[in-house]
């Protein structure tokens, strides 16, 4: 198929196709050597059609071709982190709308300032866990891209803001931990043992919401801290601490949770 034909087919029209071959993403099944025209596959004209869906949901143009490679779990996971990046920005758009109104009814004055409504409790709240959730979510992946260890990173430091707002002692002190259990995981032992310990102060302060697990956890995250900086003999001394901690615990399977996370260490 010439480039005209496929332009047809697809609906991508031939200077796209043209960004596209030198991006690696569609390229010409044949080049004429002598011509230098482009020759397509009508195989190829699926991939163009997949291409052309996804640019029009926003999806970028350098996530495109992992995810047209990739599983069908890792395709749904994929198009489940734009999802939410679309309605991050979605979020943006409306509270962007709302001031512009605002603008436009005199009810605010841009020369003087503009105050921003407060985000309320329960918005805190909501974000909160789902940032939580979605950073242990990324933690758990085997390969994850550079974006996803950014995202990573991004999602427990907003996780832990959002705590910070609304939440109990116990909350922050959980938020801290997973900063230093993500920054520990991407091999950086500075910020994770500057989390990890502001986790342990937290505990040892005390407060609302803390359970008998809290200690332990705290423990070993200090313990991981110490090993991605490989200080092998601190790593040792917390885990055993977290180790001691664990006969305070009633749950078996909070107990079960931390036992394993400490076996991760092998120390």
């Amino acid at each position: 198929m010439t480039i005209g034909m496929f332009s047809r087919a697809t609906g991508l029209s031939a200077r796209t196709l043209r960004s596209y071959n030198r991006l690696g993403l569609l390229v010409p099944a044949q080049v004429d050597p002598d011509s230098r025209y482009r020759l397509y596959a009508p195989e190829q004209v699926s991939r163009g059609l997949a291409i052309r869906h996804l640019r029009e949901l926003e999806v970028p143009l350098r996530e495109i071709g992992p995810m047209l490679e990739a599983d069908p779990n890792a395709f749904r996971e994929a198009l489940l982190t734009h999802q939410r990046r679309l309605a991050l920005r979605s979020t943006e758009l409306k509270h962007a709308l709302t001031r512009l109104q605002r603008l436009i009814e005199g009810k605010e004055n841009p020369m003087s300032g503009i105050t921003v409504d407060p985000i309320d409790a329960a918005t805190h709240r909501r974000l909160a866990v789902e940032l939580f959730n979605r950073s242990w979510r990324l933690l758990e992946l085997e390969d994850r891209m550079t974006e996803q260890d950014d995202e990573l990173v991004h999602c427990a430091h907003a996780s832990r803001h959002h705590w910070g707002e609304v939440g109990t002692p116990a909350h922050c002190a959980r938020g801290e931990n997973q900063c230093a259990r993500v920054y520990a995981m991407l091999g950086r032992p500075e910020p994770a043992l500057h989390h990890a310990t502001r986790c342990l102060e937290l505990v040892r302060a005390g407060g609302d919401g803390f359970a008998d697990w809290d200690l332990a956890s705290a423990l070993e995250v200090v313990a991981r801290a110490h090993l991605a900086g490989g200080n092998t003999s601190e790593a040792a001394h917390y885990a055993e601490l977290s180790r001691r901690e664990l006969e305070t615990m009633a749950d078996p399977d909070d107990r079960e949770v931390i036992e394993s996370q400490l076996a991760e260490l092998a120390v």
